[in-house]
């Protein structure tokens, strides 16, 4: 299958690496490659992660720490959707 980034990954990733970065800067940097190297499995194994239809219809996700990957599996495409801390209001982020 293609992996497929949306255009607000880079955003969602910055936006963590900066919230990070106020308290310390090498674990965001650590953070951000768990973050990554997670998309890149996700990738390989789609299948593999959880079908969250409460967030929205055909949605799957990955939890890294504190922070939700939200993707979806269409046709041959596995698209990551957004990047995002789990406490954060999913399905209205999704949208």
């Amino acid at each position: 299958m293609k992996l497929q980034l949306s255009g607000l990954i880079e955003l969602d990733l910055s936006d963590i690496s900066q919230f990070i970065a106020q308290s310390s800067v090498k674990y965001a940097q650590i953070t951000v490659e768990k973050l990554r190297a997670e998309v890149k499995e996700i990738g390989r194994h789609p299948e593999h992660y959880q079908l969250r239809p409460d967030i929205g219809p055909g949605t799957r996700s990955s939890t890294i720490g504190s922070y939700v990957i939200l993707f979806r599996i269409t046709d041959d495409i596995v698209r990551i959707e957004r990047i995002l801390h789990g406490g954060r209001n999913l399905s209205s982020l999704l949208q």
